[in-house]
């Protein structure tokens, strides 16, 4: 009996490590491409929660007057974001109608949404002190809100990566320029690799030395069934995507 219970669990333990291998799926600029969404949008990060994948992804600028917004773009209906004050931005509409979110307020409503990862890309500014300003106030309004787990960080800015590393330890943190090796990155204090398909294309090496240094590994961004399924043959831990419906049916053999 006492045999059989080791077995039994044995090959829990087994299918537990098999599970926490298999490729998940965030959501690029969160599920936009379906009705009343738009990128970047709070829709968009709730239909990402109903679409059950592992996050969300989304980018934050900062506003002449310091505060955080989340749009991908430095500018947004013909305003530049870093010169113009947050009172002429706020009620600048998204493509669904949605006002332009602060990052407070995406914060906000991802706290009620727990099952899902908030992967927050700092977009890279003009100035260090700009970057040392968007940094320190993000990490701050995370912790104010006790979001520290639920929230997973990004940047093709290496100095803001470094800064994270500093402000927030214990935080995920991962690189998008694709540079640097797994090696590199793991000797700067970051916890992950997140790089674009062709660099992955180039270095598919570079999955097996990540997992070897307790990096993870994301690429970006991937559509369409062949590409998709190359990087989920390639084992890497999350696929970032404008389709996660499709990326979720390959991950799962249903397509």
């Amino acid at each position: 009996m006492k045999k059989f219970l080791m077995l039994c669990t044995l090959t829990a333990a087994s299918l537990t490590g098999l599970q926490a291998q298999q490729t998940q799926v965030i959501a690029h600029r969160g599920f936009w491409d379906t009705a009343g969404s738009a990128q970047n949008s709070i829709a968009a990060l709730e239909k990402a929660a109903e679409a059950k994948v592992y996050g969300s992804e989304f980018d934050v600028q900062l506003t002449k007057d310091n505060v955080v917004v989340v749009n991908h773009d430095s500018s947004i209906n013909g305003y530049i974001i870093a010169d113009t004050p947050y009172s002429k931005l706020k009620t600048l509409k998204l493509k669904s109608g949605e006002n332009l979110p602060s990052l407070e307020a995406y914060l906000d409503k991802g706290k009620t949404l727990p099952d899902i990862q908030l992967i927050l890309e700092i977009k890279p500014h003009k100035t260090k002190e700009q970057e040392d300003i968007i940094a320190q106030k993000v990490v701050e309004m995370v912790k104010q809100r006790g979001m520290e787990k639920q929230v997973e960080y990004i940047s093709f800015s290496l100095y803001v990566c470094e800064q994270l590393v500093k402000l927030t330890p214990g935080s995920q943190i991962a690189y998008l320029e694709g540079d640097l090796s797994p090696e590199e990155v793991k000797a700067k204090g970051m916890t992950g690799i997140d790089y674009a398909y062709k660099v992955f294309r180039k270095h598919p090496e570079w999955v097996k030395q990540a997992h070897d240094l307790g990096l993870s590994t994301n690429v970006w961004t991937v559509n369409g069934e062949k590409k998709l399924k190359k990087m989920i043959d390639l084992k890497v831990d999350y696929i970032t995507t404008n389709q996660p419906l499709l990326a979720t049916e390959l991950i799962n053999g249903q397509k």
